[in-house]
C-alpha cells in the first residue's frame, strides 16, 4: 500500500486503512512503554488509551533526558573524567532525539486511532 502518512509517522506502523494497521500500531506503542504495561487488559482493549499512556511515558522520559543533559556536567564533574561527561551528554542528546521522534509518532498514530484523517497540504 502506497498511502500518504503524516510527518513523523513511525515506519513500524502500517498506514491507516491498510490491513492490520491497528495491530501494528498497538505493537509499536507497547514497544515504547515498560513491559509491565502489557498486563493491563484495558490498554490492549483500547488502543487510543494505550497511545495516551505511551505519550505520557515518552514525555516523562524526554523531560528526564533534558534534565540530565542540563545537569550532568555540574552534578558529576567531581566523579567522572571529562570524556565520560562528554559521552554522557552525547547519550542524553541521542536519547532526547529518539524520544522526541517517538512523541511525534505517538501524536500521529493517536490521531489516526481517533479517526482523524491527515490531508497533505500543498
Amino acid at each position: 500500500m502506497d498511502a500518504v502518512v503524516p510527518p513523523g509517522w513511525p515506519e513500524q506502523v502500517r498506514p491507516p486503512g491498510a490491513p492490520d494497521w491497528e495491530r501494528t500500531a498497538v505493537a509499536w506503542l507497547f514497544d515504547l512503554v515498560p513491559h509491565d504495561y502489557r498486563a493491563h487488559e484495558v490498554l490492549r482493549r483500547y488502543p487510543v488509551l494505550l497511545a495516551r499512556f505511551a505519550g505520557d511515558h515518552v514525555a516523562a522520559g524526554l523531560e528526564a533526558a533534558r534534565a540530565g543533559w542540563r545537569t550532568v556536567r555540574v552534578d558529576l564533574a567531581d566523579l567522572l573524567p571529562a570524556d565520560a561527561i562528554e559521552a554522557a551528554i552525547a547519550a542524553y542528546e541521542r536519547e532526547g532525539t529518539r524520544l522526541a521522534a517517538a512523541a511525534r509518532g505517538i501524536d500521529a498514530v493517536a490521531g489516526a486511532l481517533r479517526g482523524e484523517k491527515w490531508v497533505p497540504r500543498l
